[in-house]
This record gives structure tokens, C-alpha cells and sequence, in this order.
């Protein structure tokens, strides 16, 4: 090819949407392209829920943050947020009054849009936590089992899968016995492989006292009980940031939504279908540690 012509090739090539530049050290690092780094530098340095869009209706990516600026400006770390920002072509942002609010936003909307580079709080349909049944622990699924309302149970687990792997990591650690923990049928008067090479402090032989094997389930258990929902209905979580106010409506550890008065908090009543893992975890510490201002609603029919 003549010279004039690969040149002329390269001046008609267009840049790259994100510019490389070596950081300390010799390292890479992204620059934005000039567009999202200046709807960046719009943001406020606020709470609130953010928003990657690309060229569908679904967004790329969606974050939360105690700073939206601080944050979205951060999103320049690695190979892979290089890619989701060259697929990107504009940035939205929710402001919320605190940390709270965008947490369960942030959860809420994962669930409903279903964004591309989002895994974590995607909807999980088949979550599962562990009751004992005459001492021997059983898996019980939230479709089954209300888990705000029923006692003694224990974690909270993606799949039957997770929960039994839970157990046999437990059984290694605390030397306990897979015939007791109703992991392996063992027949009548035989003791497990496990007790003979020494990972089963042998129960099932008679070398410790079930009592003894039980006392070391039941001490790790207890540190993933789960919490009752201990109100009779809805509640009102009171954030304030500055002048900017919310109160977040909760049942059952379900989120419900948010508003700026009382008024609009009263017609927030519609409940989430089953059990939100996301709301326990985000909701369980300040709610029972009194670490939030917490107002009774009364339901709908109230």
C-alpha cells in the first residue's frame, strides 16, 4: 500500500471513545470520553440511585452511592468499566435523602429492569434458610415458608445447592457428622466414613454425646438466625439530608416505596410478592439496633 494512503487511512480512523493514558507506576487507567465527563461533573454530591444508559430501553448498569459524583467519577478502575462506559451513552441519576433510601432504590429497580451488568441483586426465586426438624436441619423455601413471620430459621441461602454446601463446610469445620446432619443415610448401628478418618468427632459411634454434637450446630446456626418482622404492619423510616426528607414504608422487611409526607406515605401499601432478601439485609441492623426514626403507618384498611 503507498505511504500517502495508509496515512490518509489512519487520519479517516476515529478515536477511541475512552483514551488510555499509563498511570503511576506504569499502570493503565480510562479517561471518560468528554460527553459522560461532563454529565459526570453534573452530578450532585448527593445520596442517590445512578444509571449507565446505552442504546436499548434497559440500562447498562445501576449503582447507588452516598456521593453520585464522587462515585460515578470512580467508575474509571479497570478494563471491564471501560467497556460498559463505551456502550454508554448518557448518564441519569434519583437523589435520595440518605443512604437508606438508595440502598433499597437501588435493590428495588435492579429487580424491575433487569440491567445488563448487574448480577448481585437480581431477583432470586428459589431462596431457601434452614429450620431444624427434630434436630435435624431441613431446607424450607420462601414460597413455602412466610420468613418474616416464622421463628427458627436460619440464613438465607440462593439455592437448596448453597444451603447443603453451607452444611457440609460447617460438618469439616466443627467435626460434625453427616448421618446426624441428615446429609447421608447411614443404616441402623453403622458409623460414617467421616468418623473413621477423623473428620466426624464420631457421634454416630458413641465417642461424643449427641447433645455435645448438636450444642456445636446450634451455636453456628444461631448466628445466622433470621429476625422476625416485629411490627404488626407497615412503618415509616425517616431519612433526612439537609432539607431533603423521605420516609421509607416497610412490611415484613419489604420495601415499599418512598415519599416526602405522611400523606403519600399512607398510599404506599401495596406489598412485594414475597420475601425481599435484599430489604432484611438492608433493613435488619438500623431497624432493630434503633439506629433510624422509625414512625407506625397504619395499613390501608386501618
Amino acid at each position: 500500500m503507498p505511504r500517502d494512503a495508509s496515512t490518509a487511512r489512519k487520519r479517516a480512523t476515529p478515536r477511541r471513545a475512552i483514551s488510555k493514558r499509563r498511570g503511576p507506576g506504569g499502570s493503565r487507567s480510562y479517561e471518560y470520553p468528554d460527553l459522560l465527563r461532563a454529565m459526570a461533573d453534573a452530578l450532585p454530591a448527593s445520596p442517590g440511585v445512578y444509571f449507565f444508559h446505552g442504546d436499548s430501553a434497559t440500562p447498562l448498569y445501576i449503582g447507588k452511592s452516598v456521593n453520585l459524583r464522587s462515585r460515578v467519577l470512580s467508575h474509571l478502575r479497570n478494563r471491564a468499566e471501560a467497556r460498559m462506559l463505551r456502550q454508554t451513552r448518557r448518564i441519569s441519576h434519583i437523589v435520595t435523602a440518605g443512604e437508606i433510601g438508595a440502598l433499597l432504590l437501588e435493590a428495588r429497580l435492579i429487580k424491575q429492569q433487569q440491567p445488563l451488568m448487574n448480577q448481585k441483586l437480581r431477583r432470586t426465586w428459589q431462596l431457601c434458610s434452614l429450620r431444624l426438624r427434630d434436630g435435624i436441619p431441613e431446607v424450607v423455601y420462601s414460597k413455602d415458608v412466610d420468613f418474616s413471620a416464622q421463628a427458627d430459621l436460619f440464613g438465607l441461602f440462593t439455592s437448596r445447592h448453597a444451603a447443603l454446601e453451607w452444611l457440609r463446610n460447617l460438618a469439616d469445620g466443627e467435626r460434625l457428622c453427616f448421618g446426624a446432619l441428615g446429609l447421608e443415610r447411614l443404616p441402623r448401628g453403622r458409623t460414617c466414613f467421616r468418623a473413621m478418618v477423623g473428620q466426624c468427632a464420631g457421634v454416630c459411634r458413641g465417642d461424643e454425646s449427641r447433645a455435645e454434637h448438636d450444642r456445636r450446630l446450634l451455636d453456628r446456626l444461631e448466628s445466622l438466625r433470621l429476625a422476625c418482622w416485629p411490627y404488626p404492619g407497615r412503618i415509616g423510616l425517616v431519612e433526612r439530608t439537609g432539607e431533603h426528607c423521605q420516609i421509607h414504608v416497610v412490611r415484613n422487611w419489604c420495601y415499599l416505596g418512598s415519599a416526602a409526607d405522611l400523606a403519600g406515605a399512607a398510599q404506599l401499601d401495596t406489598l412485594a410478592e414475597g420475601f425481599d432478601a435484599d430489604g432484611y439485609r438492608i433493613l435488619c441492623e438500623p431497624i432493630l439496633r434503633g439506629h433510624v426514626e422509625i414512625i407506625r403507618l397504619p395499613d390501608a384498611a386501618g
